[in-house]
């Protein structure tokens, strides 16, 4: 298949995928001389010595392609042609290899050179020092004894006894160690990789280790006496690590995943898994990839739930690809076995909405068309399926209301592109559906069509907008009225205005440009009578400042709120003159009403002239604070209604302190904390941990990021519902940071309903220079998407540029 591209990895970062990565790190740098790109670290093990002096300096400006052999020394003799001695400081270089010797012996016919004391070579960044090397120039055949090495791009090395070169791109390895942290004479490193022998073929993507075993502070963790691997980033087929997770409600499980690498095109990963407190299940993955399609089937199998006493089991299907006449489609399906998957923690269903899965299928196609009299027209057409599984609770105080299923939804959208005037037309054909017979079922034809007339430029703007709303509507019951067919036609009317001042100031010690931004909005909607209509898709906005700006309250088709009113608003910011960042705004809105607005989301007309307040206010001008606070009040009963307010403190990288209040009257109050911070300088004063400097950039930590003391720090995140005064969430941990090795411990419980909650303990060992090992979920993806500000201790930002296409290798790239 000389024209199949290479699998593209698509997953989510999973433990189990993460484990895969692992594998192809952890096995292929047994030899220590496997070639891959490691996480940039904010404290690192620095070359030794003896990689970056002497060689570091080529003898001429040499290039890959040049093939003639430079030898220099302080003593040369021989004849040429035959041998040539070189004695004291000898050099020799041919291409981009480098070579220092005390003593070295070139043999011209069989271009081999003999090389003895002190021996340093240069392959690429690579590095190695031993005591007696062999090797032929031209073919790079021969062998070395009792080698040092270096590789640059993991920032980590170790011994051997003895590498043998059989050519460019095969070699065979004996009594390798291999670790990024310092090897001592005598002395045992905190992580060492070892191995008896391993022979590795570049060419074939092949590596076989014998004897290998990875060993932290002396103890073994992972090992094994016969190791196949890639030792490149193709994919290869074979056994991967073995997954060790521990939950309150699975208990402890282990899995042992096998990936098989089918085509350039297909491949497949199977897990055993055994949980104690569920039995023994099969997890399946099969990914495949075509020029104009591609896709990836999952699944989960427990023939036999321990706890349940039933086959439990998900299923997920995601495709997506090109169909002639430029229609993209795509299809996305999950399913579980029964209402109970989410809260027991069993894998392949992992998704935003847990108790909501969603299967969708759509096709679609956009073009631009040419129209006599309009211009260049955009046309966007589509259909699409959609349903639902909604996973209920017994407790009929946590069940949810099915949302309507589109079987299907076909629909068009017209728009111009420039001109004048901008319009769109858009109508749609809906037949809903629902998995609850009582609730109604019809079908619905609407359109939407809105004119609109921009004027204005850059510090102010006017529109004038006219629209319509239609709908109608073939229900399988009667309505309120008795009928089954129903239609209405809703116009509206609104001008926009808006505006755009500022001028030069100064304040919090900069230079300043103070922005006043006022905003009004007249808009129209004469009432229709919308009470015997059904509602399938139209829901109450949340009021707040970008909404209180709309003509309509609900969002959806099928309601649409009567409207004569006037939303005026006020917007100030302060900006940076030299670097254009915001440093502060404040902002109010509120509307007023000319006249009752009689179709409201809760039923009852709002009477009153005025709405709510809105006020938004946020400061990031304070150095190493960040302050975001908005607030609902209401002038009637002259309380507040509603606030968010979150203050975060981040004096440094790897410093972050984040506390918010959110606050919805008679409805919910909620706390949350984050942090990450080191322990030890809990109780030091913030000048001593951090040496900023307002001229020249960011924040950033007084020691030296190359030093590589040990340093524990906390991370940690909770949620405390003030209203049921209960902890919803928590997540409580540590990170150490030792220089060669990173370790972290999480524990996370998440409550399940208002009486039932899970538990999880999360491990992770990061070997800098090697690879990430997990115990359970990946505690790092945890940590990112539930402390804001968090930062990776082995930032990968600061790493060198990725490759422009991820590794194809059956497993996730590294992307933590």
């Amino acid at each position: 298949m000389p024209n199949t591209p290479v699998l593209a990895d698509t997953r989510s970062p999973t433990a189990r995928r993460g484990l895969r990565r692992t594998a192809r790190r952890v096995l292929a740098l047994v030899t220590a001389l496997t070639p891959l790109v490691a996480a940039a670290q904010s404290c690192r093990i620095s070359a030794p010595e003896w990689a970056t002096q002497g060689l570091s300096l080529p003898l001429i400006d040499a290039t890959a392609d040049d093939d003639r052999v430079h030898l220099e020394a302080d003593h040369l003799s021989g004849q040429t042609g035959e041998t040539l001695i070189a004695d004291g400081r000898a050099r020799l270089q041919r291409g981009l290899l480098s070579l220092q010797a005390e003593h070295m012996a070139y043999h011209q016919r069989e271009d081999r050179v003999q090389a003895t004391g002190q021996v340093l070579l240069a392959r690429g960044d690579d590095r190695y020092q031993g005591s007696e090397l062999s090797l032929n120039t031209e073919h790079q055949d021969g062998y070395f004894l009792e080698p040092r090495f270096y590789l640059g791009r993991t920032q980590a090395g170790g011994r051997a006894e003895r590498v043998d070169f059989i050519g460019k791109n095969r070699l065979v390895v004996r009594g390798a160690a291999y670790s990024s942290c310092e090897l001592v004479d005598g002395e045992t490193p905190p992580w060492v990789l070892t191995t008896r022998r391993v022979r590795l073929d570049f060419d074939a993507n092949e590596g076989v280790a014998e004897g290998a075993v990875l060993r932290f502070y002396g103890v073994p963790i992972l090992a094994a006496p016969v190791l196949s691997f890639p030792v490149t980033d193709a994919r290869k087929s074979g056994w991967l690590p073995p997954l060790i997770t521990t939950s309150s409600n699975t208990g402890f499980g282990l899995s042992v995943p096998y990936y098989w690498n089918i085509a350039p095109d297909l491949d497949a990963t199977l897990t055993p898994t055994v949980l104690s407190k569920r039995g023994a299940g099969l997890e399946s993955e099969f990914r495949y990839l075509r020029p104009d399609w591609h896709g990836e089937l999952n699944g989960f199998w427990l023939p036999r739930d321990l706890t349940a006493g039933r086959d439990r089991w998900a299923a997920r299907w995601a495709q997506q690809g090109d169909l002639p006449d430029d229609v993209r489609y795509d299809w996305h399906l999950l399913r579980v076995s029964d209402d109970n998957y989410w809260k027991d923690g069993l894998r392949g269903a992992e998704s935003l909405t847990p108790r909501l899965l969603t299967n969708t299928a759509q096709a679609q196609q956009r073009r631009l068309l040419q129209v006599d009299g309009l211009g260049e027209v955009e046309q966007h057409l589509y259909a699409r399926l959609q349903q639902w599984q909604v996973l209920q609770d017994t407790d009929p105080n946590t069940q949810i209301a099915p949302p309507y299923q589109r079987t299907p939804q076909l629909g068009a959208l017209w728009s111009n592109r420039g001109g004048l005037l901008q319009w769109s037309l858009q109508t749609e054909f809906n037949r809903f559906t629902n998995v609850d017979p009582t609730r109604i079922a019809g079908s619905r034809l609407h359109a939407l069509g809105q004119v609109a007339l921009p004027l204005g430029d850059e510090g102010w703007r006017l529109t004038p907008r006219a629209s319509f709303n239609a709908a109608g509507y073939e229900v399988d019951r009667p309505l309120s009225d008795g009928s089954t067919r129903a239609g209405r036609v809703i116009p509206s009317f609104s001008v926009d205005s808006a505006w755009s001042l500022d001028r030069e100031t100064r304040a919090f010690g900069r230079d300043l440009t103070q922005t006043l931004e006022p905003r009004l909005l007249y808009a129209y909607t004469p009432w229709r009578d919308q009470s015997a209509l059904p509602n399938f898709d139209s829901a109450a906005l949340d009021f707040n400042a970008t909404t209180v700006f709309s003509e309509n309250v609900f969002s959806g088709i099928d309601r649409v709120s009567d409207a004569h009113q006037i939303t005026g608003g006020l917007t100030t910011r302060y900006l940076d003159r030299r670097s254009g960042a915001e440093l502060a705004r404040l902002g109010i809105a509120q509307r007023y009403r000319l006249n009752d607005q009689r179709i409201t989301a809760d039923g009852v007309p709002a009477t009153s002239r005025f709405s709510d307040v809105l006020v938004q206010g946020s400061v990031m001008a304070i150095p190493h604070w960040t302050l975001d606070s908005s607030l609902q009040f209401n002038t009637d009963s002259d309380r507040v209604e509603r606030t968010i307010t979150s203050v975060r403190y981040s004096p440094g990288p790897l410093r972050t302190l984040y506390a918010s209040h959110r606050l919805n009257r008679g409805v919910s109050e909620q706390l949350a904390l984050g942090w990450q911070w080191p322990l030890d300088g809990l109780l030091a004063p913030v000048n001593s941990l951090i040496a900023h400097d307002a001229t020249s950039g960011p924040a950033r930590p007084a020691r030296s990021p190359s030093s590589c003391d040990g340093r524990l720090y906390g991370v940690g995140a909770l949620d405390y519902s003030l209203k049921d005064r209960r902890i919803s969430g928590a997540i409580v941990g540590f990170e150490y940071d030792a220089g060669c090795w990173v370790g972290r411990v999480v524990a996370r419980r998440q409550s399940t309903s208002l009486q039932a909650s899970s538990t999880q303990l999360m491990l992770q060992l990061e070997l800098v220079g090697l690879s990430r090992l997990n115990a359970g979920s990946n505690p790092l993806a945890v940590l990112k998407d539930n402390i804001p500000g968090y930062q990776l201790l082995r930032d990968p930002q600061a790493a060198a540029a990725p490759a422009a296409h991820p590794p194809a290798t059956g497993g996730d790239t590294d992307t933590p």
